[in-house]
């Protein structure tokens, strides 16, 4: 099949491009200009007329990428118009005439362009991350993995784990070959090496997710504290219904902001009290969730009413903040019992100290992101992979040192094939090629 779709943003625009990509490309541009195709990777301005009518649509410009020098690794063509929606529903109208051609799905051409090996798993995950990232240190990682260091040093350890595979086959193939002992010593030496590697990798505090994802922080506390006015003072925006009436805010409410280039998303939660009412009951039940998952939890309490409950104490860990709110209505000094916890004293309605409660957050904000070129998982599938390869390496290990090299290599295939999932490449015959080009058999 042929695909067709909008790949500048939807909406009124000076300039759209429609992409095409498939067997039937050519057919396509010809139909829709009358002329033959432009030279290939040069811009060329034609009239764009609608199939079998001949009526003009628009003018615009056709850049014309011959297979296999193109994005998807097809024919492909793009068609740069005016970005109105009347002239992109006619050019879709008239390319939808044209047998075996349909509407692309979402990320089909980045699909395309991976299946047809032009890009790996990982570059379409970053192009997808490059696309949608609204921060600058967003951005900046997924040109990171665009640039294919984390697929490089997948690769690596992938190939080692494939060079250890192609001896312990080796051995079982020919089981009256005595293998050299420093082969059997590469085999546990190397193996030690990916082990450490992973488990390196694994050590990251999660910093790339919390970069892709936003770095989340939960606003928690009693009812009537002051949450989701402080919600709205850091969007500079009305969030959340601020009301005298306790328990108003019964959903967790959320907003994304941008704080010195950091992606964070915010959460108002339902106020935590005794509630027989069940609505506000599962509201603070969400609430605690929340807390659970936090990066980092405000918890915003109100000066007059410093009597924590059990459930408030132990919101209060290291990745906490206690906001002491209303602090214009203070009479004296904060209990010392208090002051042992990490807190500030804000007044919201007076504006009082927000100034150095957005410090404070920005601090631990630095701290979470202390970025490198380590950071090489963006996702938790590559996560998941990275233990499961993890976990049969550690396998093969225990196997190995019992010469049990039958169900060792089972292991090894596995922990192989986890890694190779992470950048999309999965092939049994890479085996055979490394034991051909490694051994000398029959010597």
């Amino acid at each position: 099949m042929t695909i067709y779709s909008l790949s500048s943003g939807p909406g009124i625009s000076g300039i759209a491009i429609i992409r095409v990509s498939g067997p039937d490309t050519s057919n396509v541009l010809k139909l829709l200009t009358n002329k033959s195709l432009p030279k290939p990777r040069v811009a060329t301005l034609r009239k764009i007329n609608k199939i079998n009518t001949s009526e003009l649509i628009d003018e615009g410009i056709l850049l014309w990428f011959p297979a296999p020098e193109s994005y998807t690794g097809e024919d492909m063509a793009e068609i740069q118009v005016h970005g109105s929606k009347a002239v992109i529903d006619a050019i879709h109208s008239s390319i939808s005439k044209v047998e075996n051609c349909r509407l692309a799905e979402p990320g089909e051409f980045t699909k395309l362009a991976f299946q047809n090996g032009k890009i790996n798993l990982l570059k379409a995950e970053s192009i997808a991350d490059l696309i949608s990232a609204e921060t600058e240190i967003q951005r900046k990682q997924a040109i990171k993995i665009m640039n294919g260091k984390s697929a490089d040093q997948f690769n690596f350890l992938r190939e080692k784990l494939l060079k250890i595979l192609s001896h312990v086959e080796a051995k079982i193939d020919f089981p009256d070959e005595d293998l050299p002992n420093d082969i059997l010593k590469e085999i546990k030496k190397s193996s030690d090496e990916v082990l450490i590697n992973i488990k390196k990798i694994l050590d990251d505090q999660k910093v790339g997710e919390r970069i892709r994802e936003g770095f989340k922080i939960a606003i928690l506390g009693p009812t009537n504290a002051g949450k989701s006015s402080l919600l709205n003072h850091l969007s500079n925006r009305d969030v959340a219904i601020v009301s005298e009436i306790a328990g108003t805010t019964r959903d967790v409410i959320e907003t994304h902001l941008n704080i010195d280039g950091y992606p964070v998303i915010v959460s108002d939660t339902a106020g935590i009290r005794d509630s027989k009412n069940e609505i506000e009951k599962k509201g603070i039940k969400l609430s605690l969730n929340r807390a659970d998952e936090a990066d980092l939890k405000l918890v915003v309490v109100d000066v007059k009413n410093l009597d924590f409950t059990d459930v408030l104490m132990g919101l209060l860990d290291q990745n906490s903040i206690l906001v002491i709110n209303k602090s214009d209505l203070l009479k004296g000094d904060i209990d010392p019992e208090i002051k042992k916890f990490n807190h500030i004293l804000i007044s919201i309605k007076e504006n009082l100290n927000i100034d150095e409660l957005i410090s404070k957050i920005k601090k631990n904000l630095k701290n979470k992101f202390i970025t490198s070129d380590d950071i090489l998982i963006t996702r938790e599938r590559h996560r998941q992979h990275l233990e499961q390869c993890l976990e049969h390496l550690n396998n093969f290990n225990k196997k190995n040192e019992v010469e049990d090299f039958d169900k060792a290599a089972e292991d090894l295939r596995l922990a192989t094939r986890h890694l190779g999932m992470i950048v999309g490449k999965v092939d049994v015959e890479e085996i055979l090629g490394s034991i051909f080009n490694d051994f000398c058999i029959g010597k």
